[in-house]
């Protein structure tokens, strides 16, 4: 998923044609397609570019903003469908959560080594509260939330020696448009288990009913 870019606020009027028109001139795709209802054919508003390398990305989300057919759209990095059911993985977010931080390793290490995705506006190695004694983790603030996109997209990172763990920073009123949504795909989810199984049991009765009658006819 590294080589593709989710296209949202797409106009209704932008082709598959048009869309790769756009987006080629930062090098060549692979694959570049509008999404568009199965059953009407009109369009979702978002599409998906895949380039042929890295650095053809990097250079697509460098040229932001983009417009496309007269209309402003958003490029991000898209993220897996194996990774896309996480809390936050499509939130837009400046900051990030570093977990695994060592003792032996300092704001500057965190600097050195993340810094290759963006610029970096903060460092925070978190201490406890009456002490100076290190918690294990920090939060790092980018200028850019594709800097942050890119490092959580890539998973495994080594810093100053460690293996350390990278994930969306989210705000509480984040976290909590989160947990709404996951309860309503899970009140969903029942709602379809309960139709599914109520649908079973009527056709089970249907059967049981079915046989009985044929039994009875067998006997006359």
């Amino acid at each position: 998923m590294y080589l593709t870019l989710f296209i949202g606020g797409l106009s209704f009027e932008t082709t598959d044609e048009s869309l790769r028109a756009h987006f080629e001139q930062w090098g060549t795709l692979t694959d570049c397609v509008v999404m568009r209802d199965p059953n009407t054919k009109r369009s979702r508003g978002f599409g998906f570019v895949t380039y042929s390398s890295v650095n053809e990305v990097d250079a697509a989300m460098d040229a932001r903003p983009h417009k496309v057919d007269g209309r402003a759209v958003e490029p991000k990095r898209a993220v897996s469908r194996e990774d896309s059911s996480k809390p936050g993985a499509h939130s837009t977010v400046k900051k990030m959560f570093v977990g695994g931080i060592k003792e032996d390793t300092d704001e500057e290490h965190l600097r050195e080594y993340f810094s290759q995705f963006g610029k970096i506006d903060e460092v925070n190695i978190m201490t406890e509260k009456n002490s100076d004694k290190r918690r294990g983790f920090a939060f790092i603030t980018f200028d850019d939330h594709d800097a942050v996109d890119r490092i959580v997209i890539q998973k495994y990172h080594t810093v100053n020696g460690h293996n350390c763990e990278v994930r969306k920073a989210l705000s509480r009123e984040e976290m909590n448009r989160v947990s709404m949504n996951q309860r309503g795909k899970n009140y969903t989810l029942e709602k379809e288990c309960n139709n599914t199984g109520l649908r079973e049991n009527k056709m089970c009765h249907s059967i049981i009913f079915y046989l009985a009658v044929l039994i009875c006819c067998i006997a006359l």
